[in-house]
């Protein structure tokens, strides 16, 4: 039997989102590894092996991915959103370089899904309707300093941004700092968007002006997107709609 490596995202949460893609790459897997929440998210089937490893261990579960598609197993690497966005192709593709020429030669492809980022911008209307980035506010694997500079330079080109990460319990201050380095950098009250757990049961959406948004709105569940100076809210009966034109003047 031929083996190969599919990465796949399974969307931010509810199973519509998941493409046709990838539920037909997981209907022909044999083995599926990835972080345990995820792995959790596919059904059991006769046939199928599951691994879940824990949080921070990509390239160890890269490995595995590897060697069992090498021995000839059909395994699908899952991760939320999109593999590409922040997310295992990027710690697949390190182990790769980093490892065997054999793996370079294996079947590997990439399936796209649906990021938390996107999935918040449409239920908020559109916040990424013009020029935007996206920025993982976690410190694991960059210094803060780097991400302090790209927050004040996405700031002063006038970017929408998109916050992965936000705040955990091991780093609940990161957050706090990035807030009043926006709020001294923008000095108006732009919106911000707390979008947490999309698409599944728990999901909350807040609308906040820049100067009343707090840490404490945020945890790791919970995608933030700012907008830029020009990001509008069109305020209704129910929850406003927050978009940002297609031009700049």
């Amino acid at each position: 039997m031929s083996g190969s490596l599919t990465i796949a995202g399974l969307g931010p949460g509810a199973a519509g989102l998941v493409t046709p893609e990838v539920s037909v790459a997981l209907d022909e897997a044999t083995d599926v590894v990835g972080y345990i929440p995820y792995v959790a998210r596919v059904p059991d089937r006769p046939g199928l092996v599951k691994h879940a490893s824990d949080n921070r261990v990509e390239l160890d579960r890269s490995r595995l991915a590897l060697d069992l598609a090498a021995r000839g197993r059909r395994v699908v690497v899952v991760s939320s959103g999109d593999p590409g966005v922040f997310a295992m192709a990027s710690a697949v593709f390190e182990a790769i370089e980093a490892g065997p020429a054999p793996w370079r030669e294996l079947d590997i492809r990439v399936l796209p899904g649906i990021t938390a980022m996107l999935a918040a911008a449409a239920r908020a209307g559109a916040p990424l309707g013009h020029d935007f980035c996206a920025i993982n506010l976690s410190d694991n694997l960059k210094p803060w300093a780097l991400i302090e500079k790209r927050l004040r330079l996405a700031a002063e080109a006038d970017f929408a941004m998109a916050f992965y990460n936000p705040r955990s319990r091991a780093r609940p201050e990161g957050f706090a700092r990035a807030l009043t380095l926006l709020q001294e950098v923008c000095a108006d009250s732009r919106p911000v968007i707390f979008a947490r757990a999309v698409s599944t049961p728990e999901e909350d959406l807040r609308v906040v002006p820049l100067p009343k948004s707090t840490a404490d709105m945020a945890d790791m569940r919970t995608m933030v997107i700012v907008g830029s100076s020009r990001t509008r809210v069109i305020a209704r009966s129910g929850p406003p709609i927050v978009y940002t034109p297609r031009s700049a003047p």
